[in-house]
């Protein structure tokens, strides 16, 4: 091909994510990418946005890709850009998130030289993504993307790097995309074996303790309306992970809660006491059993549905492991129930309802609010009306996080979005802005506390220039709060550098940047509040509420206790600690 029909290798790059359909792609220049930009800058086909920290532009891509389940997309420039990255793209890998990450390198030549800005961001996050690709020929560039969305997406999701020298966006070449991808080594399952998911359903029609126990994957595969399918005909009890909330209505009867280290009461005993568990799409963390030798003092017969066979046995010995797409294999459960004549109730099962209704009689989740201060589990459960229970729920990590999963009954998928498995700080308010993008016209809530907010507080300023109406809600204890609850608990009180003796005045702050603030320390003045705020469809609302500060999270499993060794508010005593 002549000449004149080539282009650069950074425009091969926009052509490639036109190709893909990309709408969004977070991210902030420099030196290493200056040929990528000036080609964005030409273009139409994708909406650039302008963060103020490499990380909240991961962090907001992955939450797009969490609202959506399309590929999210960041660009980054080399060295400090690159690794200003690695947490966001960490975060993403720890929670299967489909991304496609984009960074600068120096010229081919300076590899190797520490040239200016230079990083091995190959070597680098081999660690913490699904793949990497270090492109050294523009001709490579159009197959390697393709690969990389196709990585990213298929199989278990996660993040892909493609990292790319400034000279080869420079380059030309002829731009063609490959129609299709084959990677040898590469081939994941997504039908599940019938002849194990036909003994799956057979034990889950015998069981006289069902239980069902469901993650992320259920989220991310786009199988919560089978999983409702199948729950409902058979009757199940079933929990979701800290991940899993909204892969199942939590308002429905048959919901008993999150389990793991702040779930609920009957939920945590549930999974101990059952003699058939169904997990999908979720992996058996340490958060979820807690003490392993405890979960196994009781016998079970375990099934285990996952796209990804190295999760499966990985911590927890299973009976029925099930390799597959958790949808596919739902809707070949559902069919071979259909089959099925309609039986009553049996005896046992109505026996093990009965006992879950006597659990849940201790109402875990009750808490004193008589004390004037204003409580956080009450924010939550006002925002949860005020909102109608159809927001967009942002959280950062730590007591407000568990405090949001409690009390917010998230009934739809891909509402609830926060860092389980890395338990990343400061991602709530870029996750609010990768959710309010992709949504325009929702109610976008971030659950937040003034430890947490601080650490990419500047994207206030992002969403200041794109006019984003996020409204946070911030749980302000004056402290580091789960670190606090921790030292409590476990240190004697010994508050080692747990309190935040130095916060700003974050009505004033959120003013500075043309937003609007709000202050607020009295309980009657928190429904008004939270109404006024999502009153204002157009305007991005800081609220800061005033919380009590000796607020603790309950029911918790403290390190080393088992699934039904909870503390509960009502019943603490020091020898349990």
């Amino acid at each position: 091909m002549a000449d004149t029909q080539q282009i650069t290798g950074a425009e091969i790059v926009i052509r490639c994510l036109e190709q893909e359909k990309v709408k969004f792609v977070f991210g902030y220049p420099g030196g290493a990418v200056l040929h990528i930009y000036d080609a964005i800058y030409n273009q139409n086909h994708f909406k650039h946005i302008l963060v103020r920290h490499e990380q909240a532009a991961v962090h907001a891509a992955d939450a797009f890709s969490r609202a959506t389940g399309e590929v999210g997309v960041a660009l980054v420039t080399s060295g400090p850009g690159a690794t200003n990255a690695i947490t966001g793209i960490a975060t993403a890998y720890m929670d299967s998130i489909p991304l496609v990450v984009i960074s600068g390198q120096v010229p081919v030549p300076a590899i190797g030289l520490d040239a200016f800005q230079e990083v091995d961001m190959v070597g680098i996050t081999r660690p913490c993504v699904k793949h990497n690709f270090l492109v050294k020929d523009v001709k490579d560039i159009a197959s390697t993307m393709k690969k990389a969305f196709h990585i990213a997406r298929t199989g278990r999701p996660g993040p892909v790097v493609v990292d790319i020298p400034k000279d080869i966006t420079a380059h030309l070449a002829e731009f063609v995309y490959p129609n299709t991808v084959e990677l040898r080594s590469y081939t994941p399952i997504t039908k599940g074996h019938s002849g194990q998911i036909k003994k799956a359903v057979k034990l889950l029609l015998e069981a006289k303790r069902p239980m069902v126990y469901t993650g992320g994957g259920v989220v991310l595969g786009e199988a919560s309306e089978a999983l409702v399918k199948l729950v409902k005909a058979l009757n199940l009890p079933i929990t979701n992970t800290l991940m899993g909330l909204g892969g199942y209505p939590s308002t429905d009867k048959q919901f008993v809660g999150m389990l793991g280290m702040h779930g609920t009461y009957e939920a945590n005993m549930a999974m101990q006491e059952c003699d058939v568990l169904l997990a999908v799409g979720a992996r058996f963390d340490d958060r979820v059993i807690g003490n392993p030798e405890h979960f196994f003092s009781k016998s079970r017969t375990i099934i285990h549905i996952d796209i990804d066979p190295s999760s499966i046995s990985k911590r927890v010995k299973v009976d029925v492991p099930i390799v597959g797409d958790v949808k596919s294999v739902l809707a070949e459960m559902n069919d071979l129930v259909a089959t099925e004549t309609p039986k009553q109730q049996s005896p046992a099962l109505k026996a093990w309802w009965e006992q879950i209704e006597a659990w849940r009689s201790k109402l875990c989740l009750s808490y004193d609010n008589s004390n004037g201060l204003i409580k956080p589990q009450y924010v939550i459960e006002k925002l949860w009306e005020v909102t109608k229970g159809d927001a967009y729920v942002t959280s950062d990590v730590g007591q407000h996080q568990m405090w949001a999963a409690q009390y917010y009954k998230f009934d739809k998928p891909r509402r609830w979005i926060n860092s389980g498995g890395l338990g990343t700080m400061g991602v709530g308010l870029p996750y609010a802005m990768g959710c309010q993008l992709a949504n325009p016209t929702a109610q976008v809530a971030c659950v937040t506390g003034e430890g947490s907010i601080q650490m990419n507080i500047q994207e206030l300023s992002t969403c200041a220039q794109y006019h984003l109406p996020i409204k946070v809600i911030l749980l302000n204890n004056r402290y580091l709060g789960m670190v606090r609850q921790w030292q409590e608990f476990f240190y004697e009180n010994r508050y080692s550098e747990s309190y935040m003796e130095s916060l700003p005045d974050f009505v004033k702050l959120a003013e500075s940047y043309g937003h609007v603030g709000m202050r607020i320390e009295n309980s009657n003045d928190v429904e008004g509040a939270l109404k006024e705020a999502f009153d204002m469809k157009d305007r991005f609302v800081f609220m800061n509420f005033i919380t009590d500060q000796k607020e603790n999270v309950f029911p918790m499993i403290a390190a080393g206790k088992g699934l039904t060794e909870m503390l509960l508010a009502n019943d603490i005593n020091a020898e349990d600690l």
